[in-house]
């Protein structure tokens, strides 16, 4: 209680008159050092004889401007450590360097050279300790007040294990109780006086020690092994979270606040398919390219990867005005970071509004179209029908014939395995965006005609048009993960739509990837998928994140369980399983994780009439109408609906 009274003001004082206390202090530490330095070589201990006096001038006048100088000063006590440690070092030696000459240039009567190196010796052990009593000080009470909750062993005794401890060791947010690591030369040794385990004793240490959280301290570890590891992890009823990425500790700083829940690569259960970057190589570079719906999920990511890419100039569409400050907020601050010379162009546009999108490909020319712009969400498109298709399909036909129109060297689609035999409007307005870019592709002169528009025909087509399909796509906008997450965050239950409900699940830079790469490999009117692996039971998930939570499943075994797994039923339109391709034909790439294939689909002119009357439907909103033109232009459309 003493202490915090002395303490709680000094720390409430203004920065300055904290720094002239240390200043004042550095002083004294000088002046009696200088005293216990002719004690301990002449055995004096009276008052300076002869030019004595000299030294006890020269050593603060020399020390406290070198301290200045490199940052002593502006040290925050409570949060000092081994770097702090390092400073003072390499300030004493220049100090004593520099004392240690003076007095010998000078030769003061009654001066022994040798105190040249014991005052700085001196110096050094006082400054050191002068910190640690200020850090004892400053931080001690308030760790006192404060109960840790929760006790955590560390898994991976490196360099970002270390880290992690020292910074615990300025909160009591945890109590560190071991370390873990599979290299046999560290196991059974002890780091700052914590016992480093071997992997094969944490079952037995979580249990013993009563250990409520591990933090995985191993960036750099392979995604298998990592995989491994989160396995046996699971089923021990503790909370697993991990660290930033290598690239993000880079500058060398853990703080707790850097501990994140384990991310989708670590739910996915399988190793996410890396890029080929020969696929990358020139296909951007120099480039005017354009993304649509370019602060959304996918849309972000894209630009972040293409940003990569140094294209010329990169066009940022979108019509959520605050979707797009914030990307292009972002990709302005890593062209800084990369030192990047692209011209970013954020544009406020609907896709549904042909004269606005013809102006910007008229003005820009864009070389290449990744169009991720589209309304995604099943239940919602369900409701809203007329919307899904005027966004969905004549957005696509809107962007389409700009492309066309202006020559448009590469267009992409952003689709989804829901277009493969669909139970929803969403995934039937999917699968006619891409029967329209396969019928333009087709096509060496396209006639735009429409009844209530008068549009150019026969306009020579030189786009390359193809398509991309997805599976789920983990942490996006309406993904599976952030919801469960929100639920355990509020106790559960976790909501299950059925008990055998499947998803291919792939991660956003895998996604992302993939639009890129296939643009690449495109020879025009392919359909790209990629090759995820076995399905993923959604249900499977709901326990993974449960019990990696640290928390236990509570159902009819276990009616004492933490959280609980509701089945709510199917959604409008939802199916149990998706699949990604509607023929059995898929054909190789020069990816081998990467399949195409070329589905059936109408000529444009057969086409043309289909699609006008559907747009009559939705623009009138007849629901039956609408119906009707989905079930005649997509095959295999099934609405579960009524």
């Amino acid at each position: 209680m003493l202490t915090k009274k002395i303490t709680s003001p000094l720390i409430a004082l203004p920065r300055l008159a904290k720094r002239m206390i240390v200043v004042m202090m550095d002083i004294a530490l000088c002046l009696c050092s200088v005293w216990i330095a002719f004690y301990l070589r002449l055995d004096q201990i009276g008052f300076p004889v002869l030019e004595q006096r000299y030294v006890y001038w020269i050593a603060p006048a020399l020390a406290v401007p070198i301290f200045a100088r490199l940052g002593l000063y502006r040290a925050i006590f409570r949060y000092t450590g081994i770097a702090s440690l390092v400073t003072i070092l390499k300030a004493v030696c220049i100090y004593a360097i520099l004392f240690f000459s003076l007095l010998l240039l000078l030769k003061l009567e009654g001066v022994p050279r040798s105190l040249g190196l014991i005052q700085p010796l001196i110096i050094f052990l006082s400054v050191v300790a002068s910190r640690a009593v200020a850090k004892l000080l400053l931080s001690g009470w308030q760790l006192k007040t404060r109960q840790p909750s929760g006790r955590l062993l560390i898994y991976g005794a490196g360099e970002a294990g270390i880290q992690t401890a020292f910074a615990l060791s300025t909160s009591r947010k945890f109590t560190l109780l071991a370390f873990v690591d599979e290299d046999p030369s560290k196991i059974g040794r002890n780091i700052n006086g914590i016992e480093v385990i071997s992997a094969l004793d944490v079952p037995d240490a979580v249990f013993r020690m009563g250990i409520t959280d591990i933090l995985l301290a191993m960036p750099s570890l392979a995604r298998q092994r990592r995989n491994e590891i989160i396995s046996r992890l699971r089923r021990l009823s503790v909370h697993v979270q991990t660290l930033p990425s290598v690239l993000d500790l880079a500058s060398g700083k853990v703080t707790i606040q850097d501990f994140q829940e384990l991310d989708a690569e670590d739910l996915l259960g399988r190793e996410p398919v890396q890029p080929k970057s020969i696929l990358f190589a020139n296909s951007l570079t120099h480039k005017t390219v354009l993304v649509t719906g370019a602060g959304g999920s996918i849309g972000s990511e894209l630009c972040r990867q293409i940003a990569l890419q140094r294209p010329e100039k990169l066009i940022l569409l979108e019509h959520n005005e605050f979707s797009l400050y914030s990307i292009h907020q972002e990709l302005s601050t890593l062209c800084k970071e990369k030192m990047l010379t692209i011209h970013l162009v954020p544009l406020l546009a609907s896709i549904s509004n042909y004269q606005r999108l013809s102006e910007i490909f008229t003005i820009f020319k864009p070389t290449n179209v990744y169009h991720a712009a589209a309304y995604k969400h099943v239940p919602l498109v369900e409701s809203n029908p007329s919307e899904g298709i005027l966004n969905n399909i004549w957005g696509t036909i809107n962007l389409a014939r700009a492309a066309v129109e202006n020559q448009v060297e590469k267009f992409v689609l952003v689709s989804t395995d829901k277009a493969v035999r669909p139970t929803n409007i969403m995934g039937a307005t999917k699968r006619v965006a891409e029967l329209v870019l396969q019928a333009l592709d087709a096509s060496d002169s396209i006639d735009f005609h429409s009844n209530s528009e008068s549009l150019p025909l026969n306009v020579k087509n030189q786009t390359l048009f193809s398509m991309v399909r997805f599976g789920n796509v983990l942490g996006s906008s309406g993904s599976v993960v952030p919801l469960f997450r929100k639920q355990l965050f509020n106790g559960g239950p976790l909501t299950v739509t059925h008990a055998d409900v499947t998803r291919y699940f792939m991660t956003i830079p895998e996604a992302a990837q993939l639009v890129l790469q296939a643009a690449a490999m495109a020879d025009g009117g392919d359909v790209f998928v990629l090759d995820m692996g076995q399905p993923v039971k959604i249900l499977d998930l709901a326990q993974r994140m449960i019990e990696l939570s640290g928390m236990t499943l509570r159902d009819k075994e276990n009616p004492d369980g933490d959280i609980e797994i509701t089945i709510t039923g199917l959604r409008p339109g939802e199916k149990l399983y998706e699949e990604l391709l509607i023929g059995d034909n898929p054909e190789v790439t020069s990816h081998e994780r990467i399949m195409k294939a070329k589905d059936d689909f109408l000529p444009w002119k057969e086409l043309q009439p289909l699609l006008l009357d559907m747009k009559q439907a939705a623009v009138t909103n007849n629901f039956d109408a609408m119906r009707q033109s989905l079930i005649k232009l997509v095959p295999g459309y099934c609405p579960v609906d009524s």
